[in-house]
């Protein structure tokens, strides 16, 4: 792996530039992980507080779960990384980004999220009458459908749902088509999202990965780079 910098990549040079985030990058901003030592699922069971089961059963639990998560991520602020990223979308119309994250880091620092791969602590979901936006506070707005009185669940993927078709396939086409992709703080090793790197590697793009540990998809990448976000982002880029 290539510990240091030694060059800047050059975004005009390509047509199509896509960044592919995951929880790392959050994590630089104190936002807690969901896997791996001492990530949320090693304390609570996801069959509790995150999935339709649990919903199901304790609505008011899980809903009162999630805002605590909610009020965990709005105690963060976000780094250096995010608002470099912002500055070179503003400067690239062609960079699109793709996050796994359901946290809201990127958009709080002005980045535009082409496709949030796992949805969003912030905003919630009808099953009869869709999706509305709650990102006002901690606490969720309501919790119940105003057009129908059904409980809203968060509009996120959890464990035993299935994925948003429509969200993958947008992301799955910016991928195919982009001549340069960056993975930024992603382990890798939660699918079917990690199945976007070996695509973007057939469809032809150049490979760079930003991660401070080797990940199981590192091979696959022609660069390396052992950096936090926050620093790769400011300087690696322009």
């Amino acid at each position: 792996m290539n510990a240091h910098i030694t060059n800047t990549i050059k975004l005009a040079e390509f047509s199509s530039v896509v960044f592919f985030v995951g929880a790392g990058m959050s994590a630089e901003s104190g936002v807690p992980t969901y896997r791996g030592a001492g990530g949320i699922w090693t304390q609570y069971r996801y069959q509790d507080f995150a999935c339709q089961r649990a919903f199901d059963a304790d609505p008011q639990g899980v809903l009162d779960f999630h805002e605590v998560r909610r009020e965990a991520v709005l105690t963060c602020k976000p780094h250096a990384g995010h608002y470099a990223l912002a500055k070179l979308q503003a400067a690239h119309p062609r960079l699109h980004v793709i996050t796994q994250n359901i946290d809201g880091m990127l958009q709080r620092a002005g980045v535009h999220v082409d496709a949030e791969l796992h949805g969003s602590l912030w905003r919630m979901r009808c099953a009869k009458h869709g999706i509305r936006e709650d990102a006002a506070t901690g606490q969720f707005s309501t919790r119940r459908c105003p057009d129908c009185d059904a409980w809203l669940r968060p509009d996120i993927t959890w464990f035993e749902d299935a994925v948003n078709e429509d969200v993958f396939t947008k992301a799955g086409e910016l991928i195919a088509t982009a001549e340069l992709f960056i993975s930024v703080g992603t382990s890798a090793a939660v699918y079917p999202a990690a199945n976007f790197i070996p695509l973007a590697r057939r469809a032809g793009a150049r490979m760079i990965e930003i991660n401070p540990e080797r990940t199981e998809a590192s091979t696959l990448f022609e660069r390396c780079y052992a950096l936090p976000a926050s620093e790769a982002l400011t300087t690696l880029f322009v």
